[in-house]
């Protein structure tokens, strides 16, 4: 389980392409780091395999994670957000985030108000329903509030931290990133949809 605040952002270090999959090393200063470990990368839950404290882990994409995600176009010198898992007794500021990549939207608009920024994604097919105005939303692993809602396309609000802090200072229109919806979203559908099939049974 992760809450979207990021920690840093880290950089691809090496890119390997392999049957079944493709590796990556990921430059952190993250440190006390174990194999097994969970780490969200620009909002991808991933396995850390090898690591040098403070200085690199290395990770494998399956087939299944380059064709849900961009992380299979990476190359050496991009930058993706980090996040370690929240620890049992770790403070809670975001939203449960799982790491689950839903799916890849569009970066539609990008406007700077102020200090603050404003950014603009697409909705792609079958995701809208668990996208409301106010609501919590993960974009490339960072927790979100939605700002806006229209058809197709949605908005949120930057602000200057976090555009220091995350990899969407570096976002460009056309780009792709990762969304994830809230989770509490996804089960109350299914709740609803659990009811309305035992009201059915039922009569």
């Amino acid at each position: 389980m992760f809450t979207g605040i990021v920690e840093e952002t880290g950089e691809v270090l090496a890119v390997e392409d392999e049957e079944g999959g493709r590796r990556l090393r990921i430059g952190t200063t993250f440190e006390d780091l174990s194999a097994g470990q969970s780490i969200s990368v620009s909002g991808a839950c991933l396995t850390v395999e090898e690591y040098a404290d403070g200085e690199w882990f290395s990770l494998f994409l399956a087939t299944e994670t380059v064709a849900k995600t961009y992380l299979g176009d990476l190359a050496v010198g991009d930058s993706v957000n980090l996040e370690r898992a929240m620890p049992a007794d770790g403070r809670f500021d975001g939203h449960f985030v799982q790491g689950h990549v839903d799916t890849t939207a569009e970066v539609l608009g990008i406007e700077q108000e102020g200090e603050d920024w404003v950014y603009t994604f697409s909705i792609p097919e079958g995701q809208g329903q668990y996208i409301v105005p106010k609501g919590s939303i993960t974009v490339d692993g960072i927790s979100l509030t939605v700002a806006d809602l229209a058809d197709g396309q949605f908005s949120v609000a930057i602000i200057p931290e976090t555009y220091r802090l995350t990899t969407l200072s570096e976002k460009e229109v056309g780009d792709p990133v990762h969304l994830e919806v809230d989770v509490v979203a996804k089960y109350v559908e299914s709740l609803v949809d659990a009811e309305a099939v035992g009201n059915v049974v039922g009569e």
